[in-house]
C-alpha cells in the first residue's frame, strides 16, 4: 500500500496523525499492537510518514548517518531538556540523523508532542524511534531501574536492544552540540580493530579527580571515565569477549565472556562499591579491556567541572568547546549561570537564526551575569561554535 503526501501539507498530516497517535497511546500505555515500539519518521522532503504505519512507499526511506540515542525517565523537565538537545544537534549539522529515546510509557506523549513541534520548526528531516525501558530476564530488573539514577543503565543493554544498529551515539539528557555532530561522529573512523566505545576522562588531572580520590572499585587509566557522551560499535559490543578480572575455576585462564554476560557478575561483585551506576561499570569493564576504548578529548564532553576552579580541560583553549554537558543540573540553576544563559540561547535561537545571532545572545546573556569562572573561560566555548 502506497501513501503519499503533497509537499506542502506534508508537516500538517504527519503531526496530525503523530497528535491522534499520542492521544490513544496515552490513553493505552499498552504498546504491544506497535510491537513495543512506535516508529515515526517526520521528513517533508522526502515525504515519509508511512514507515509509522509499516506502509511501503514511493520513495524508500533514507538511511540515517547518525544515530543518537538518549534515555529519560520519571522527569518530565528532563523531555524538554533532551529535545533543545536534539535542536542543537539539528540546528548545526546537514547529516541526516535518528533519534533513538528511551522512556517511560508515561513520558511518550510529551516526547510525541516536544517531537511534532521541532519537527514543524525545524527545516531539516530528521527520524525517531520511541522504547519502552527495557531489562533483561536475569532477575536483577529492580536493581537496573534504580541503579544511580532511574533507567540511567538501559545505556548498558543498548547492543542486544538495537539489535540491528552498527553505531550509536549515546548521549544524557543535558548534552548540547555547539559543533556539528558529524565531527564527533567521525571519531568512529579512529577507532582501531579492537575498540569499540569512546568516552572522555572525567577528569584531566589526577589529585583533583574523583575516582583517583574516591573510587572504591577499579577504574580506567588514572582518572577514569565520564559516560555522559559514548560513541558505542554495537556490532563489535555483540561480537566481542571481554576480560571480567576472574580466572575460571576449572582451568584457571582469564576469564571471557560475552558483553550481554560480564554485567551481572560485575554488579554483583561490586554494588555496593559503586557510586555512579553504570558509569562505575563501564569504568570497571574498560579498567580490566583498556584495550577496547578508545578516549577522547574533555573539549567533546565539557562539563562543569571543567571550569569551576579555574580551566581543567587545556585542549578547550585550542580547540574550542564542541559539546557541552550540563550535568549537576547546570542548565537549570543559579548555580551555574553561564551554562545555564548558553542552554537557554540554544533554546530560544531558531533555527533559520544565523550561527552569529546564537554566539551574540549568548555573549550579552554572559556579559550580564556576576563574575565566575566558567564565565572567565567562557571564550573556549565561544570558540567551539564558531569554528
Amino acid at each position: 500500500m502506497n501513501f503519499m503526501l503533497e509537499p506542502g501539507r506534508c508537516c500538517f498530516y504527519i503531526s496530525f496523525i503523530v497528535l491522534f497517535l499520542s492521544v490513544l497511546l496515552g490513553v493505552n500505555n499498552s504498546f504491544s499492537s506497535f510491537n513495543d515500539v512506535l516508529y515515526s519518521t517526520f521528513n517533508c522532503g522526502y515525504r515519509l510518514v508511512a514507515s509509522l504505519f509499516h506502509y511501503s512507499t514511493a520513495e524508500p526511506l533514507p538511511t540515517a548517518s547518525i544515530h543518537i540515542v538518549v534515555v529519560t525517565c520519571v522527569e518530565h523537565s528532563r523531555v524538554f531538556e533532551t529535545l533543545v538537545g536534539f535542536k542543537s544537534a539539528l540546528y548545526r549539522t546537514d547529516a541526516l540523523i535518528k533519534f533513538h529515546a528511551f522512556a517511560d510509557a508515561d513520558l511518550f506523549p510529551l516526547f510525541q508532542k516536544g517531537l511534532v513541534n521541532l519537527a514543524m520548526n525545524s527545516p531539516k528531516p530528521f527520524q525517531y524511534q520511541l522504547y519502552n525501558i527495557t531489562f533483561p530476564a536475569d532477575g536483577n530488573k529492580k536493581n537496573w531501574q534504580r541503579l544511580f539514577k532511574p533507567c540511567a543503565s538501559q545505556r548498558l543493554f543498548l547492543p542486544h536492544i538495537l539489535s540491528s544498529v552498527d553505531s550509536v551515539l549515546y548521549i544524557d539528557t543535558d548534552i548540547l552540540f555547539l559543533d556539528s555532530v558529524e565531527n564527533l561522529w567521525r571519531l568512529f573512523d579512529d577507532f582501531n580493530s579492537t575498540q569499540l566505545a569512546a568516552l572522555a576522562p572525567e577528569h584531566e588531572q589526577k589529585n583533583v579527580g574523583w575516582y583517583s580520590r574516591f573510587a572504591r572499585h577499579p577504574y580506567w587509566g588514572e582518572t577514569g571515565l565520564n559516560s555522559g557522551v559514548m560513541l558505542m560499535n554495537l556490532t563489535r559490543m555483540r561480537n566481542a569477549k571481554f576480560v571480567t578480572g576472574e580466572r575460571s575455576k576449572e582451568t584457571n585462564q582469564v576469564e571471557l565472556v560475552p558483553w550481554n554476560e560480564v554485567l551481572l557478575p560485575l554488579y554483583n561483585k561490586y554494588r555496593y562499591n559503586i557510586t555512579w551506576g553504570d558509569q562505575d561499570l563501564l569504568n570497571i569493564i574498560f579498567h580490566h579491556n583498556p584495550d577496547k576504548l578508545l578516549s577522547f578529548p574533555c573539549f567533546l564532553n565539557y562539563r562543569p567541572d571543567h571550569c569551576m576552579y579555574g580551566e581543567m580541560c587545556k585542549q578547550a583553549k585550542t580547540h574550542g568547546v564542541k559539546v557541552l554537558h550540563g550535568c549537576r543540573r547546570a542548565f537549570h540553576i543559579e548555580k551555574w549561570p553561564t551554562f545555564k544563559a548558553i542552554y537557554d540561547a540554544f533554546d530560544e535561537v531558531g533555527f533559520n537564526d544565523d550561527v552569529n545571532v546564537l554566539v551574540d545572545n549568548i555573549k550579552s546573556a554572559v556579559d550580564a551575569l556576576a563574575e565566575s569562572n566558567c564565565k572567565l573561560h567562557i571564550s573556549n566555548i565561544i570558540r567551539g561554535i564558531e569554528s
